[in-house]
């Protein structure tokens, strides 16, 4: 591998570390409560959130959770706070990070938190009664939240110290990790390696259909042997049986940004474009079905939207006056709190829903059965009563 070679500080760094990890010389950790972690190997634009949000769609509809409360723990990129946090509805995104505050904003009814460490937000998530007390949540907001009895942990894969019950690994479907390089070489922020680690792995971002002869391949090159498109499984080079699933990301209709928003704007032929995520093709691809895009304006990754950027928009929008201005969710986030933003703007911003499904019928029913199986196994018997 050239990355030995070219970058091999960073490479054999990580190498040393899992060694470590994997052979018990570094502690690593289980929470009280069943984990899922949803990670990736590379840099962004796997569509983390989107899963996340479909897990919790699915773990909402299932028998073995009614009564339960699932939280989900990030680490809040780019926040401006500090520690564990619980983040609320309407809250501002630079306490809590524009993607945290997404998945609380669509589920009000679960616990959301950040917090840099997965081992200590996990342990004040199941106890509650800690945040009032420990010094490491001094600094924590609102202290008022339910034990959580299942945790979704968001971008966790390299996180090492905690190890969870259930481990998925997303890859975008346009970026097949072996083919890439570390950074600043390539988009890897871990050893493509490390995929074989995860008990899910998810080709994501993918068509709407894919030939079994295509997901065979794609099992080749994460060197998943015997894979079996019927079962979604195979087993990896070290002997472990994995599974490997397919999604694609689909799009609901625009939905206003604000309370102002005029509605008919939606039905627009036109359209203004920005975005500040790692990869908008996806959304200029759709919506490029419905409109002509006049504008299209890019930003970083995780962009906090200046005076001068809103007046960029603005100024685009004048120029095409009948025109929807269109983003993601992520996006409106960020754009909730600006208060600079002109009221004749509010009318024509809106932002474009959007979620993740698997392929097909077979592969969903063999994820859920892969999450009951998971709560069964803990049977909840050791989670103690709210506030005991």
């Amino acid at each position: 591998m050239i990355d030995s070679i070219i970058l091999a500080p960073y490479y054999w760094t990580l190498k040393l570390r899992h060694h470590m990890y994997n052979n018990g010389q570094k502690k690593s950790f289980k929470a009280e409560v069943p984990t899922i972690c949803v990670g990736n190997v590379t840099v962004g634009g796997t569509g983390k959130t989107p899963h996340s949000e479909m897990i919790i769609r699915t773990l909402q509809g299932m028998p073995e959770i009614k009564g339960k409360n699932i939280a989900l723990l990030s680490r809040g990129y780019k926040r401006k706070s500090r520690g564990f946090q619980q983040v609320v509805s309407g809250d501002d995104f630079k306490l809590a990070g524009d993607e945290p505050l997404q998945i609380k904003n669509k589920f009000p009814e679960i616990t959301v938190a950040v917090d840099n460490s997965r081992v200590e937000g996990c342990n004040f998530l199941c106890h509650p009664e800690k945040v009032q007390s420990e010094k490491k949540a001094r600094k924590c907001i609102y202290k008022d939240f339910k034990p959580a009895d299942i945790i979704i942990l968001d971008d966790a894969f390299q996180h090492r110290a905690l190890r969870p019950d259930l481990s998925i690994v997303l890859i975008d479907y346009s970026r097949p990790v072996y083919k890439d390089h570390l950074m600043p070489l390539g988009h890897l922020r871990d050893l493509p390696e490390r995929v074989s680690a995860a008990d899910i792995v998810i080709i994501s971002k993918c068509p709407a259909y894919l030939e079994n002869s295509e997901k065979c391949k794609w099992a080749e090159s994460i060197h998943l042997k015997d894979y079996d498109t019927e079962s979604c499984s195979g087993t990896t080079t070290g002997g472990r049986k994995q599974h490997l699933f397919f999604s694609t990301i689909t799009y609901d209709s625009p939905v206003s940004i604000f309370p102002e928003g005029d509605q008919r704007y939606a039905y627009s032929g036109k359209a203004i474009v920005f975005s500040g995520i790692a990869n908008d093709t996806p959304l200029v691809r759709h919506l490029s079905d419905t409109y002509k895009i006049i504008n299209h304006l890019t930003f970083g990754d995780h962009h906090a939207f200046s005076n001068a950027d809103i007046a960029k928009i603005n100024s685009a929008s004048k120029a095409m006056p009948t025109a929807i201005v269109a983003t993601t969710e992520k996006d409106s986030q960020r754009l909730k709190g600006n208060k600079n933003i002109p009221e004749s703007l509010k009318t024509k911003l809106f932002q474009v829903p959007v979620k993740a499904v698997f392929l097909s019928e077979n592969e969903k029913s063999i994820f859920e059965n892969l999450l009951s199986s998971l709560l069964r196994e803990y049977r909840f018997a050791h989670v103690r009563k709210p506030h005991e």
